[in-house]
């Protein structure tokens, strides 16, 4: 078992927080099976009342697997993946460009999660994309975007590209890569990307099958709306605190 010291007596109340959030998502990550290894990564922006205005990010250390993750071993970073804080562990800053492209082209993103899933993949190989064949796409659908694969994503030059292929949407589809969600807060993220990774497994399920059933183009529009009712104006929050319910079950350890 790793031994790490405890963070929390040298940073904010509100860092301590976001970093007992971002560690609770890592290990629901895991226990959903959308980890792959070490090698995504969740990367959750440090509010402007912590940083007075500067760009500081949360980020996975390199090298632990997800279900390891804890609020201390967590790595504080700015926009070129450099750590502002001492750290045993190492970070990876090739891993930091599609997120820091992503944060400084949405600096209202809290949160954004990224998953290579054998699901997610999948779709993202096929000319289709989401297909608008079930109630969980149809949420998907009302903003989405896609991305072409131009190689492994460590090139900053890649990054005006994707930023103008993502625009405001909040599910993004990394051709030939994965998916990725962005959010208002580590809930919003996660949530949108349990409804993605569902999407997308649906989707490669109903093609295992017969003829394919699309829903109304009518329905799609005023999704918002919808979302809004089924959370109960609530949104990700609505489902939050029984995740982290679940992560305590799990195991509480996340939280030191």
């Amino acid at each position: 078992m790793l031994s790490i010291p405890s963070l929390q007596n040298q940073v904010s109340a509100e860092e301590w927080q976001l970093r007992c959030d971002l560690a609770a998502c890592y290990r629901l990550v895991a226990a959903y099976g959308w980890s792959d290894l070490v090698f995504t990564h969740i990367s959750a922006k440090l509010p402007d009342s912590v940083t007075g205005g500067e760009h500081q990010f949360l980020i996975n250390p390199y090298g632990l697997m997800f279900d390891e993750i804890t609020a201390s071993s967590l790595v504080k970073v700015d926009m070129q993946c450099n750590k502002l804080l001492d750290s045993p562990f190492p970070v990876n800053p090739a891993g930091f460009v599609i997120h820091s492209a992503v944060h400084e082209a949405r600096p209202e993103a809290q949160c954004v999660l990224h998953t290579h899933t054998r699901a997610g993949v999948a779709v993202s190989a096929q000319k289709c994309g989401i297909l608008p064949i079930s109630q969980q796409s149809t949420f998907v659908l009302a903003s989405l975007a896609y991305h072409d694969y131009e190689g492994v994503a460590f090139r900053p030059d890649e990054k005006p590209r994707l930023q103008a292929d993502l625009g405001d949407a909040n599910f993004l589809v990394l051709r030939n890569h994965g998916l990725l969600t962005v959010g208002r807060s580590i809930a919003d993220a996660f949530l949108s990307m349990y409804t993605f990774e569902n999407t997308c497994r649906i989707q490669i399920d109903a093609q295992a099958g017969g003829e394919l059933v699309q829903v109304n183009p009518a329905i799609l529009a005023g999704m918002a709306d919808v979302m809004r009712v089924a959370t109960a104006g609530q949104g990700a929050q609505l489902a939050w605190p029984a995740l982290l319910r679940k992560v305590e079950r799990m195991d509480p350890a996340y939280r030191t």
